[in-house]
């Protein structure tokens, strides 16, 4: 029986409540004060997955393309966050990030990023010898390193809630626990209790953004193939392990970045992640495997080339992700003197909506594509958190004039 259809109409209606959808949401209202917005969510909160499980870093953009979308959108996004935070009294603190080259064979590839850095006008981006990286992170050990003061932790799920906050209180409707299961071309939304309209759909559905596109008639690549990072957590020390941040130098060759070491707003200091295709696109535990997921990711030839490729990378996540041990010693690169016994029980875990192409190509740029009235977000890169207002404009931009 098809869902009874809602004589309101809305001017724009969001899909998804992470922060992305709600910076969206609240970007609609600022250009346009008083505009009917509807927000739908499938879960009964904002934050739910990605923005709720990352590792609360604010990025610096070092890392991406110069020109690439995500490299524009990261370092305006960076600005406006911490703005947010201040107006909004969120903690937050630009606490630092080290990139250390081991030794000097990554002396190139720290090279590459200072160049990418100065390109994408990250703030403050310096070069550091060997005797300079204790003076920012006393148990750090390298031949060289990066040193990215602007980049800094936030809770992100706390900085959501602000913004569902602000949004509530200027009318905007929340729908939780309502999945959206199709999206005509004329703005026709379906959910799982009803049937309403909109003059314009933007969908930030994150984890399942591409199956959402196709079932509004954009195409089937990419497509979303989930990878589980687990992390660790230090025992608390009276000198803490990490000021800041302590990252590793890249590997081009490889799809993730490898375990660092981050000291987050509440003082706890995590290592992490690992990088692990799981079963389930809400995979936080990792025997977690819903037949739909699993089918669609191997269905996917991209997810089989992905395989090719880097399976002797993906052995060594699974290796990681297995051993305490192990973990520790990869952190242990960075700061030695780390062991076992400085870890606490506790861990936990996010899933990355990585987009993969049928081809193989790891997707790292956000992708935004339009069919009819509805514009998409098609994957969530790692700076998504970081760039939520900044893609919003962007997103809004693309959409034109809510009338």
């Amino acid at each position: 029986m098809p869902a009874p259809t809602r004589s309101m109409t809305y001017d724009v209606a969001v899909v998804g409540a992470g922060i992305v959808g709600l910076a969206v949401a609240r970007e609609v209202l600022l250009r346009r004060p008083g505009a009917r917005v509807v927000v739908v969510e499938q879960e009964q909160e904002v934050a739910a997955h990605q923005t709720g499980h990352n590792s609360g870093v604010i990025h610096g953009g070092i890392y991406y393309q110069p020109g690439s979308l995500k490299a524009r959108l990261c370092v305006e996004g960076a600005r406006l966050m911490y703005d947010y935070c201040a107006e909004h009294a969120i903690p937050h603190e630009r606490s630092g990030k080290l990139i250390v080259a081991r030794h000097d064979g990554e002396l190139g590839r720290l090279d590459e990023l200072h160049r990418r850095g100065i390109v994408n006008q990250v703030p403050g981006l310096r070069r550091l010898r060997a005797e300079e990286i204790a003076e920012i992170e006393p148990h750090a050990v390298g031949v060289a390193a990066l040193h990215a003061p602007n980049t800094g932790v936030v809770d992100y799920a706390r900085v959501a809630r602000a913004v569902r906050d602000e949004l509530t209180a200027q009318g905007v409707v929340f729908r939780f626990g309502e999945r959206v299961e199709a999206i005509d071309q004329h703005g026709g939304v379906s959910t799982s209790r009803e049937r309403f309209r909109a003059r314009q759909v933007i969908a930030c559905a994150g984890l399942w953004s591409d199956r959402l596109a196709r079932v509004a008639g954009a195409g089937a690549d990419p497509r979303i193939v989930p990878f589980r990072g687990g992390y660790l957590t230090l025992r608390p020390s009276a000198e803490p392990w990490v000021r800041g941040m302590i990252y590793p130098v890249p590997d081009p060759r490889l799809p993730f970045l490898g375990v660092h070491l981050t000291r987050h707003v509440d003082g706890e200091v995590s290592l992490g992640p690992t990088a692990l295709l799981v079963g389930a696109r809400d995979a936080y535990r990792i025997r977690r495997v819903r037949a739909r997921d699993l089918g669609e990711t191997l269905a996917w030839p991209g997810t089989w080339r992905v395989a090719r490729a880097h399976w002797r990378a993906g052995v060594n996540e699974l290796r990681t992700a297995v051993s305490r041990r192990r973990f520790v010693a990869l952190a242990a690169d960075y700061v030695p003197g780390l062991t076992v016994a400085d870890l606490s029980p506790g861990t936990h875990a996010g899933v990355r909506a990585q987009a993969v192409g049928r081809d193989g190509t790891l997707v790292d740029d956000f992708v935004i594509s339009r069919s009819g009235v509805t514009s998409f977000v098609r994957n969530a890169p790692s700076p998504a958190a970081t760039s939520a207002f900044a893609l919003a404009r962007e997103l809004v931009d693309r959409v034109g004039p809510v009338t």
